[in-house]
């Protein structure tokens, strides 16, 4: 296993301890996330949305796994920060080809993953979070495996319970091996703080309407702060409207209001190891 693997890895780890949250602004593919890096990003995240909708497939465990990692072999290509790729479910309801999976990200370079519980028990989340957690230590990096549960972004239970619950299955995926959580859907303060105060593990939230700054995340304990499928769903959108009008009139100029400098960003694209 490389070195430089194992490095960002501590790295990775090193960047959740604050105080300020690790801001992730997350990629869809080699170009967005080499972006991302020279505008300042200390890390790249993927947002599986973005990266399935690049392939041209839907959100929801339905990326074929090969498409995931010829992405992370193309973003691992042209950045130097560390990568951690949202893995969804793990791409298969079975622990030990979860664990496969994640080993090859590893190889590929990824030194953090998302891993969801989704509408599954608790119990399979941690079963693949203990399998990931013993080929991650196999493989010499120490792999931040952040647990993502879905009790408030799906509502799985009633919402007086829902705090309740997600700080209950909190212990369960760090006593199984988890390094983060990750509870999208909770937008509230005091909520926020609830959840941080109750886990040890670091807390990501994810952009949504509502959510506190980063500044007053970092007031409630807050981490780790992800914008989602946020950029994304905004670049389509505004290609929507370019190309809905584009096709109605032929008109040139909009075209190029606050588009990117051509030059500029082809130079980006030029690996920093290359000559």
């Amino acid at each position: 296993m490389s070195t430089d693997t194992a490095t960002r890895a501590e790295t990775f780890h090193t960047l959740h301890q604050g105080p300020a949250p690790l801001i992730l602004a997350n990629a869809w593919d080699a170009a967005s996330a080499r972006l991302f890096e020279s505008l300042g990003a200390k890390a790249i995240a993927t947002t599986s949305a973005g990266v399935a909708w690049a392939h041209g497939y839907p959100d929801g465990d339905s990326l074929p796994f090969e498409h995931l990692l010829a992405t992370v072999n193309a973003i691992t290509r042209i950045i130097q920060v560390p990568l951690t790729i949202d893995l969804e479910g793990g791409y298969s309801d079975d622990p030990a080809q979860v664990a496969a999976n994640a080993a090859r990200l590893i190889e590929a370079g990824v030194v953090g993953i998302n891993l969801e519980d989704g509408a599954g028990a608790p119990i399979v989340l941690c079963e693949k979070i203990a399998q990931v957690r013993q080929v991650s230590a196999r493989l010499g990096v120490r792999l931040f495996i952040n647990a993502r549960t879905d009790v408030y972004l799906r509502g799985l239970v009633p919402e007086a319970l829902r705090k309740d619950e997600a700080l209950a299955r909190a212990e369960q995926y760090r006593a199984a091996g988890a390094d983060g959580l990750f509870v999208p859907g909770l937008v509230d303060a005091e909520g926020l703080q609830a959840i941080t105060r109750g886990t040890p593990l670091p807390v990501n939230a994810m952009v949504r309407p509502g959510l506190p700054n980063a500044l007053e995340l970092q007031g409630l304990g807050v981490r780790r702060l992800s914008s989602g499928t946020s950029i994304p769903l905004a670049l389509w959108g505004q290609a929507t409207a370019l190309v809905t009008a584009f096709l109605a009139d032929g008109r040139a100029e909009p075209l190029f209001q606050g588009a990117a400098n051509y030059a500029a960003l082809n130079a980006l694209m030029k690996p920093a190891s290359s000559p």
